[in-house]
This record gives structure tokens, C-alpha cells and sequence, in this order.
């Protein structure tokens, strides 16, 4: 955990604490339908591959909000 609060860190300190926020995003947000995707518009039903898709989704979606919440507070 320490070393993705330094990585987190070093994003903060430079000028692309923004750029890599909404590329994160992004990413989860594919993710997202991605997972979301497969299952409901296959017959895959809710296995496993659509439900890990749709949770690292949201993580992504969510994750950098946190991490640079936890960066300034440390």
C-alpha cells in the first residue's frame, strides 16, 4: 500500500494529476460496460468474467478520488 501512495504521490506533485485521473476513469468506465455488456446482452448470464469486469469498473471509477484523498492527507 505504501508503494501506490508514493505513486499517487509523485502524480500529485506533477502536472498530470488531472490527466491521469480521467484516463483511470475512463478505463473503469469501459470496464463497466464492458462487464455490463456481456451480461446482459450475451447468454453468459453472471458469471464470473462480467462480474470482475463490472467490479474493477467501479474501483477504477472510484479509485483515484480515494488514493489522492489519502496522498494529501498523509
Amino acid at each position: 500500500m505504501d508503494e501506490a501512495l508514493e505513486v499517487v504521490e509523485v502524480v500529485a506533485d506533477s502536472e498530470l494529476e488531472g490527466v491521469v485521473t480521467w484516463l483511470l476513469r475512463l478505463v473503469g468506465l469501459a470496464a463497466l460496460l464492458a462487464g455490463l455488456g456481456l451480461w446482459l446482452f450475451t447468454e453468459m448470464g453472471l458469471l464470473v468474467l462480467p462480474a470482475l469486469l463490472m467490479f474493477v469498473g467501479v474501483v477504477l471509477l472510484v479509485a483515484p478520488s480515494v488514493l489522492l484523498l489519502a496522498a494529501e492527507l498523509a
